[in-house]
């Protein structure tokens, strides 16, 4: 049986974040330049990716959506090979037939990437079932976005993992804008995670721009999971400071909202809390940029280099 690692220091988390940051910035960067598709990128939102993945065990499983790349670089995946995957090239996660929308990556424990809304949440309650009936006590993780909340497979999902016990993490991202349409124009609560008691099980509500929170509230929720056998609903506040979809110029987005977002921008605030007190340099933290530049720099030449899958490869992996 797999044990959990040693909680994660400030520093690591802050490494996480702005390697996600960065990758994500790379990508958008190289899909304006013409030399990838456009990507859904996770900006704003990688403190609620590095918290809820760092709680996990090896053995835990993933179900993400398609802000999948925060999910899978916090898991450890080679930003090369997600690269690589993103620019259709055989060296990715799925020998480039994924593309940015459906990465999955069996040795990483990532199930799936669903494009679909919500197709995540349909899927999750059936590989928990395994690995309840295979004697496991490992934990499925499943993200999911406060759009997906409002589609009925939620309601569907969260039911039948109650009622059958199922060790299911719910992890909603409420990053308040369901595509071009804001949250509250779908919703009248204010949490989601207060629908949890209408299924008889746990929720809680984080600030997803806590890196630190959101590990303490998912390690604590997958505790019970293992403890209590029954799913848990965790939802992390948050926000997605770019568009939709690469390209998108935000112009249906209120400015004052976005402007007080980004002065709660999840690796800013993070760092500047890191060096205020003491417990991070400006040299160290200026070491970290380094690093993680100098490995994106790696990463994407790697890409960039790799061949495009053989015509042999077009037939493969069909199952019907």
């Amino acid at each position: 049986m797999s044990t959990s690692s040693a909680v994660p220091s400030p520093a690591t988390f802050l490494e996480q974040m702005t390697l996600i940051r960065s990758f994500e910035e790379r990508s958008a960067a190289s899909f304006a330049a013409g030399r990838s598709p456009g990507t859904c990128t996770c900006v704003g939102q990688e403190a609620s990716a590095v918290g809820v993945v760092a709680a996990l065990r090896p053995d835990d499983l993933i179900l993400t959506n398609h802000r999948s790349a925060g999910h899978l670089l916090a898991r450890g995946a080679d930003p090369g090979r997600l690269m690589a995957e993103i620019m259709g090239r055989a060296t990715g996660y799925c020998g480039g037939k994924s593309g940015t929308l459906h990465v999955s990556a069996k040795e990483l424990g990532v199930i799936l990437t669903s494009t679909i809304v919500g197709g995540e949440l349909s899927l999750a309650p059936g590989v928990a079932l395994s690995l309840s009936m295979s004697g496991s006590d490992a934990v499925v993780a499943c993200f999911f976005g406060d759009g997906a909340a409002c589609e009925g497979i939620f309601h569907e999902a969260l039911n039948l993992a109650a009622v059958w016990k199922l060790p299911v993490l719910f992890v909603c991202e409420n990053n308040e804008w369901q595509a071009f349409v804001h949250r509250r124009e779908t919703m009248l609560t204010e949490n989601i995670a207060s629908r949890a008691a209408g299924y008889g099980i746990e929720g809680r509500t984080v600030d997803g721009n806590d890196a630190e929170a959101v590990f303490a509230a998912a390690a604590e929720a997958v505790g019970r999971i293992r403890e209590t056998k029954m799913p848990f609903l965790l939802e992390t506040k948050t926000y997605r400071l770019r568009g939709h979809f690469e390209p998108d110029d935000q112009g249906y987005v209120d400015k004052d909202e976005l402007a007080s977002w980004k002065a709660r921008d999840p690796i800013a605030t993070l760092r500047a809390r890191l060096v205020e007190s003491g417990a991070l340099s400006a040299a160290e933290a200026a070491a970290i940029d380094r690093r993680v530049a100098d490995r994106l720099d790696t990463a994407f030449a790697f890409a960039a280099e790799s061949p495009w899958p053989s015509l042999d490869q077009l037939t493969t992996h069909v199952y019907a």
